[in-house]
Formats: structure tokens, sequence, C-alpha cells
């Protein structure tokens, strides 16, 4: 993919993650640590059962850290396969005998419209990560 189109999606994804990270996973970590806090404070408590108790303060973090990571590479392969597709489509054209000059322009076309496709993506896919992250906050 052509550098300035990876830095393109790079700064788009890493602000969908940022904000994501802001939003919803610190106040998880927030409760994450404060509910581990209590586990700790309960002096009746065996070793085993602090360690349970901890370990239920901490499933839906891991769980909403599991659907950030499963998202991203989601879009990152659906993005491999469209750029995959341009390069194929270039390597046809060369084998046809197209010119490489014109193979290099279709090519970067090419990669621009899966970016432009991909990035308009982002909006509604970290709509229904806030929303499924919301889910498991509760």
């Amino acid at each position: 993919m052509a550098e300035a189109q990876q830095v393109r999606v790079q700064e788009a994804i890493d602000g969908m993650v940022q904000g994501l990270e802001r939003e919803t996973i610190r106040k998880m970590q927030g409760i994450m640590f404060r509910c581990s806090a209590a586990c700790c404070e309960n002096p009746k408590a065996s070793m085993q059962q602090v360690h349970q108790c901890i370990e239920r303060c901490h499933t839906p973090l891991a769980q909403a850290q599991a659907i950030v990571t499963q998202e991203l590479e989601r879009f990152q392969d659906r993005l491999s396969r469209c750029t995959m597709y341009c390069n194929d489509k270039a390597k046809d054209s060369l084998d046809s005998g197209s010119k490489e000059q014109q193979v290099k322009a279709q090519l970067e076309n090419c990669v621009t419209k899966c970016v432009d496709e991909h990035v308009h993506l982002i909006p509604s896919m970290t709509k229904k990560m806030k929303e499924t992250l919301a889910a498991i906050a509760q």
C-alpha cells in the first residue's frame, strides 16, 4: 500500500482507538481496579476466593479488549483483501502488456479507493464497538 495511504489509515484507526480508550476502556479499567481492590479487602476470603473475585473483576475488561482486537483484525483483513485485489489487477495488467507507468497509476488509484472505502467504515465500526462495550460495562 502506498505510504501516504498507509499513514491515512493508521491515523484514522489511532484516532478511533484513542477515543474508545478515553471514553470507554479507561472507565472499565477504573471499575476493574476498584473491584479488585475490594476483593483484597475481604479479610475472611481465602486466597482462592480472592483470586476468583479478581478474575471476575477483570472479565469485562478482557472481553472489551478482545472485541476491539477482533474488530481491528477484521478491518485489517478486509483492507488487505482489497489491496491484494489491486495488486492482482496490476499484475494481470502487466502480464497482458500494459505499460509499467500506466499500471502503477492504476494500482495507486485502486489502493486509494480501497483506503477511501475503508476509512469511511471506521465511524460505523466505532459506533458498533461503543454499543457492544457499553453492554459489557453494565
